[in-house]
């Protein structure tokens, strides 16, 4: 009897493994920010979407068709996409009011056998899973700074560089050297003239430099 149990418990695994997952569904809810016009463009970020094709659709909306407010949207793995995107969409175009809220969101998932057993129908089962979500609201227009999870815009001048920045960084630069800059050629010049001096046994080749007694 042992053996026959032992024997049955890879035959489980191997039928556990020929589940797939074939569809995925989220639980619908409403957006959790007041007073949002009801064209708001929502962009749901999954785990497969391109951040490039989301920015493109994005930026164009808010550059071209001149909206004044975006929400970006994601849960699960796709929570770590939906900031990239916000932190990309805020240094291309700028003092943008931030207010991000943070949620629980229930997963479907379906799972179907991909080998039955023969005579038998296909199998199937969900399952259930909570998972952390993001919402994100970027406004041109002010927000309320009271409300929980609000930013300030981000200051313009934050990623220039500031008149004095420039000497700091070639100062520090020149002390991260392993050897010091060479003195100029005219002091080189004037070191090598002390070098050689009248009453040395070879001058620098020169009839000024050169003994009065080898002529």
């Amino acid at each position: 009897m042992a053996a026959e149990g032992g024997g049955a418990k890879p035959v489980a695994r191997s039928r556990m493994e020929n589940f797939r997952k074939v569809r995925t569904s989220e639980e619908e809810s409403p957006l959790p920010f007041p007073d949002l016009p009801p064209d708001v463009v929502e962009m749901k970020v999954k785990e497969g979407s391109k951040i490039r094709n989301l920015m493109n659709f994005a930026m164009a909306q808010m550059e071209l068709k001149g909206r004044r407010q975006i929400v970006f949207s994601g849960s699960g793995r796709a929570v770590t996409k939906t900031i990239t995107c916000v932190e990309i969409m805020k240094r291309k175009l700028g003092g943008l009011h931030q207010v991000t809220k943070v949620r629980y969101k229930t997963l479907w998932e379906v799972w179907e056998n991909q080998d039955p057993p023969p005579g038998d129908t296909a199998q199937s089962m969900t399952v259930h899973k909570n998972v952390p979500s993001i919402c994100i609201l970027l406004s041109r227009d002010p927000l309320d700074p009271n409300q929980t999870g609000y930013q300030p815009p981000e200051p313009q001048n934050g990623l220039g560089t500031q008149p004095g920045d420039a000497e700091d960084t070639s100062s520090s630069s020149a002390k991260g050297l392993k050897r010091p800059l060479p003195p100029p050629r005219e002091e080189m010049l004037t070191k090598k003239s002390q070098v050689q001096a009248p009453n040395s046994p070879r001058g620098s080749g020169t009839p000024d430099h050169q003994p009065e007694h080898h002529y």
